[in-house]
């Protein structure tokens, strides 16, 4: 008898699900599978799963496929089920092409190839669909989000969009393994094809591709900067209420464990009123990158401002009475590196952003009774301390983190999308057209666009 074994989380469980337990099956004589617990999920990076897990474990009896279901709790159990129960191959999606080849020590290794399209066709009783996406840009960020997708449940990449065919075929070359099709004329029928949008194109560009993906019906999930005005901000926001679509900006350290339990340090007034904010966001950018060449769209702010505003804005609130900049600037009139000078009524707040210039990237937020510090970089929040007047008291956080964030504002994505999230405070829509707001302060005082 040849046994095989096979895991995953099997949440709103669909055809890819089957089409993959079909084929493990048709390996061998014996199938073993093994349902992920959420806790352990969490652990891998991957949130937001939906199904209970008796739900899911019944979905997987419902195939017919599945010889022994088994429960997989824990880091290092693939090992031990291989052993226990005498397996002859591991198989698993080829999503995770040579991450399992440690196991050939043990048994024989199968990849699967995986369903395309797998939300076309739903198994009866799910609660909800999977959610096509489309990406729309396929630069550096779109091949990040791509990878980390597979993180978040309910997700299915199906195409992208970029009519630069350059940059497409670079695309191609990089991300070859997700056979994944790329439109490159027509975004109307691009858009006719997914349910949601990741929007990751030149800056210049994010207006209308959000709006024309909004006035269709489609989810969005747009990076920064949203818009150059905050009137195109409102707009947009307004558009995506009109449409009951979710309209997201990606400023990924907004939906981090690390930086939700910072505000909550920061609000829970253990360090008092707050008077300060100082937040850094600086990168040496190659010399020949867009962000480096670009004199009218390019630049350390509109490239990071974005980042470095945010919790500024989190924590002193989107009422800021005036905001100052102060920039070096290369050959091109680009900014290599520039300071935004916040007041606020009571407080007030400093951004540093860098591309050709770096600086320390912490977070430091000063209060009446003491001070929080996010070590570099902050934008992860791995870390950080609650410090005092007395220095011998120092409180030590050290959040979970996982991944490069990309994957927590994709949950955060598609609990909104399912009504999980309608109400989410962690990037309101009121404050992210308060930074957009700052940023058509700096684009009309540089007369840049």
């Amino acid at each position: 008898m040849t046994k095989v074994i096979t895991y995953g989380t099997f949440d709103l469980f669909h055809e890819g699900h089957y089409k993959l337990l079909e084929r493990a099956k048709a390996l061998g004589d014996y199938l073993i599978v093994g349902v992920t617990t959420e806790h352990f999920d969490e652990t891998r990076g991957k949130f937001d799963v939906i199904d209970p897990i008796m739900k899911r474990i019944e979905n997987v009896k419902n195939t017919g496929f599945a010889d022994m279901i088994i429960v997989e709790d824990h880091e290092g159990q693939k090992i031990e089920d291989i052993q226990k129960y005498g397996v002859d191959i591991f198989t698993l999606g080829s999503d995770w092409v040579g991450a399992f080849d440690y196991l050939k020590t043990f048994c024989k290794v199968v990849y699967l190839e995986r369903t395309p399209n797998v939300s076309s066709t739903m198994l009866r009783g799910s609660t909800f669909k999977v959610t096509k996406l489309g990406i729309v840009g396929t630069g550096r960020i779109a091949e990040r989000f791509l990878m980390e997708s597979r993180y978040a449940s309910g997700l299915a990449v199906i195409g992208a969009y970029n009519p630069d065919q350059e940059s497409v075929s670079q695309f191609r070359k990089k991300c070859a393994e997700y056979e994944l099709p790329v439109e490159t004329e027509d975004y109307e029928l691009f858009l006719a094809g997914v349910d949601a949008v990741y929007i990751a194109s030149t800056h210049e560009t994010h207006y209308s591709y959000v709006k024309a993906a909004l006035s269709a019906g489609k989810h969005v999930l747009c990076e920064k900067p949203l818009a150059f005005t905050r009137k195109e901000s409102e707009e947009l926001y307004e558009l995506a209420s009109s449409k009951k679509a979710v309209l997201m900006e990606a400023i990924k350290a907004a939906y981090c464990p690390g930086f939700q339990q910072l505000l909550n340090v920061v609000q829970s007034g253990k360090i008092g009123e707050i008077k300060d904010v100082e937040a850094c966001f600086s990168r040496i950018a190659a010399a020949e990158s867009r962000e480096r060449t670009d004199a009218r769209y390019g630049g350390a702010f509109l490239e990071y401002g974005g980042n470095a505003l945010m919790p500024i804005i989190k924590i002193l609130g989107k009422n800021y009475e005036s905001v100052t900049f102060d920039s070096i600037n290369n050959e091109l009139g680009t900014d290599d590196y520039t300071k935004i000078q916040i007041r606020y009524k009571d407080a007030m707040a400093t951004a540093k952003v860098g591309m050709a210039i770096k600086s320390e990237g912490q977070l430091v937020v000063a209060g009446t009774k003491g001070y929080v510090i996010a070590q570099s970089p902050w934008w992860l929040t791995e870390k950080f301390d609650v410090r005092y007047e007395d220095e011998s008291i120092i409180e030590h956080y050290e959040p979970k983190f996982i991944g490069d964030g990309l994957r927590y504002e994709m949950s955060e994505f598609m609990a909104k999308i399912h009504g999980i999230g309608e109400k989410s405070y962690k990037l309101t829509a009121g404050e992210s057209i308060a930074i957009t707001g700052i940023v058509e302060e700096f684009v009309r005082t540089r007369r840049i666009i």
